[in-house]
Parts: structure tokens; C-alpha cells; sequence
């Protein structure tokens, strides 16, 4: 049995990840078997503070034993679950336990820009203390279905949906960084990586983003407020089709590929790509303040 520790409780996934891996709490169909949290931090946070004392207490009562600094972990477990709900605090929180050269699933978003997700990735390089870090919506079954059928043709476009919902301190977690990354990995997953350059336009209810691939292929996001459904149209030729994704196995489905991960050492998603979804959204970023400019995707 994998032994996890957890740093950060300012975000559900804390609660919901540790029903599904000790079994408590939650309906035997949402159990994933293979790893346990044995010890957590709560930690700190400058994004959702009010979030801690609410989910600590929750965890204490699902038996997990906390401690006060997360390198009191080190020596306890075999990888990390990084929690917080805020990107830019990442490189920091995971430092100490890939220094340790332990194996770190780095929740969403990876970071907040393209600065950090090249410096957590030399530091696991370094290292060699492997890193992975996904958004749930890649594995949705829906999604999963669509893209190991053979009969779907070859996908010449996409557009992906879903909520966008923008961080209340704009200075952590901003633009797609907070939940419009859903949508921009459902988009990754479908299209793969290799976008150039995009323009972004942004309003008070959309951020609508329009991406230019190596391959000559165009795809875009349509980042939703106030919230919508998760979906996507592949255009594809044989055809176009339109795939609502249903969220129910979503975690599940994901933390058996976190399992995976930290069995084989090796990231079901390339950190490539990952650092490449963190680009995407900054350029993103950038054209969306300036009235939708041209901007490089720069890795």
C-alpha cells in the first residue's frame, strides 16, 4: 500500500481524495484501492483561508494524524499530494519533498506561470523525483470513451467548454489559472500539445480563446461565467461531434491514475504538456489585458 502525505487543506480535494483513497465516508463505487493518507498539514493560505479550519477538521474526524510543518512528513510516506488551491504557492510547498526525492502529484493549476513550472520541473529533474499533475476533466469517462475510439477520425479542431470562474484576489490564480483550467486540459486532451500562438478575448461572463496549433489545426476555449457544464466539439473528418462530460467518477478516475503515477515512478501525462497547458493560459492572460493581442505560446 502507497503511504501519501497531503499539504494544504484550503481546497476540497483534500476531503474528497482522502474518502475515495481510505474508503471512508463515501459510496464502495468511488474507492480507489492501491494508496492510503496516512498524514497531513493543513498548512496556509493566502487565497482561501476561511477553507482550513473546516477541511482540518474534517480530516481529523476521517482519522488522518496531522502535523504542524510539512517536512514533518518526510520519512513518513512515499509521495505527496500538493493541495493548495493556489498555483503560485507550488514550487514552494513541493520544494522540500522532491528535494527529499520524493514523487509529488501537484494539484491544479501546476503554477501560475511559465517561470515556476520550468523551475519545479529542473528541481524534479534534478532530483529525479518524478511529478504529475492533472486536471480530473482529462479523465472523465466521456472523454476517455471519445478518445480511445478508433471510429472517431482524425481531429482536425476542437472547442472545449466549461466554467471559468475567476479567483477573488486577481493576484493568485489569475485568469484561467483558477477554474478555466477544466476546460483548457479537456482541450490539451482532445487536441494535444504543440499550439504556437492564440488571441484571447475577454469579458465579465467569457474568456474565449482562440489557439493556432504547429500543424496548421485551430481550436479554442470558451471559458463560462457564471458556471456551465463541462464539454467539447471535436470537428474531425468523419464528422463533428459534441461530447458532454459527466464529473460523477471525475475524482475517481483520476486518482487511479495518481495511484499509477506514484507505482511506476512515471507521469501518465507528460510534465511537458503540463508546462505547456501553464503557457497556454498565460498568453492567454496577456492577450485578454490587451484587448485580444496576438501572443506566443512560450515554453
Amino acid at each position: 500500500m502507497i503511504k501519501l502525505g497531503v499539504v494544504d487543506f484550503d481546497t476540497s480535494h483534500v476531503v474528497e481524495f482522502t474518502k475515495r483513497f481510505n474508503h471512508k465516508d463515501i459510496a464502495e463505487d468511488q474507492w480507489v484501492d492501491g494508496a492510503q493518507v496516512v498524514i497531513g498539514c493543513a498548512g496556509e493560505s493566502k487565497l482561501s483561508p476561511e477553507r482550513i479550519p473546516g477541511y482540518k477538521k474534517t480530516m481529523q474526524d476521517l482519522g488522518v494524524p496531522l502535523v504542524d510543518k510539512p517536512e514533518d512528513m518526510i520519512g513518513k510516506v512515499d509521495g505527496m499530494l500538493i493541495e493548495s488551491v493556489e498555483g503560485g504557492v507550488h514550487y514552494d510547498r513541493a520544494k522540500p519533498f522532491l528535494e527529499a526525492g520524493l514523487p509529488c502529484f501537484v494539484d491544479k493549476p501546476f503554477t501560475c506561470s511559465v517561470a515556476d513550472a520550468k523551475k519545479l520541473l529542473a528541481l524534479s529533474e534534478e532530483k529525479k523525483a518524478p511529478m504529475f499533475s492533472s486536471s480530473s476533466l482529462r479523465y472523465t469517462p466521456d472523454l476517455v470513451q471519445f478518445m480511445k475510439d478508433d471510429k472517431r477520425g482524425k481531429v482536425l479542431g476542437a472547442l472545449a467548454y466549461g466554467p471559468a470562474k475567476l479567483s477573488d484576489n486577481n493576484d493568485r490564480n489569475p485568469g484561467l489559472y483558477h477554474y478555466g483550467i477544466h476546460p483548457v486540459e479537456v482541450l490539451y486532451t482532445v487536441m494535444g500539445p504543440g499550439c504556437q500562438r492564440l488571441t484571447c478575448t475577454h469579458e465579465k461572463d467569457v474568456d474565449f480563446v482562440t489557439g493556432q496549433w504547429k500543424d496548421g489545426r485551430v481550436a479554442g476555449v470558451r471559458g463560462i461565467r457564471p458556471d456551465s457544464g463541462y464539454g467539447f466539439v471535436a470537428f474531425t473528418d468523419k464528422g463533428v461531434k459534441h461530447v458532454s462530460l459527466d464529473m460523477k467518477y471525475g475524482y475517481r478516475e483520476l486518482l487511479k491514475k495518481v495511484v499509477e503515477f506514484f507505482e511506476k515512478k512515471k507521469a501518465p501525462v507528460e510534465i511537458a504538456e503540463t508546462v505547456e497547458i501553464m503557457a497556454f493560459i498565460e498568453a492567454a492572460l496577456k492577450s485578454g489585458n490587451n484587448h485580444g493581442s496576438g501572443e506566443k505560446v512560450a515554453v
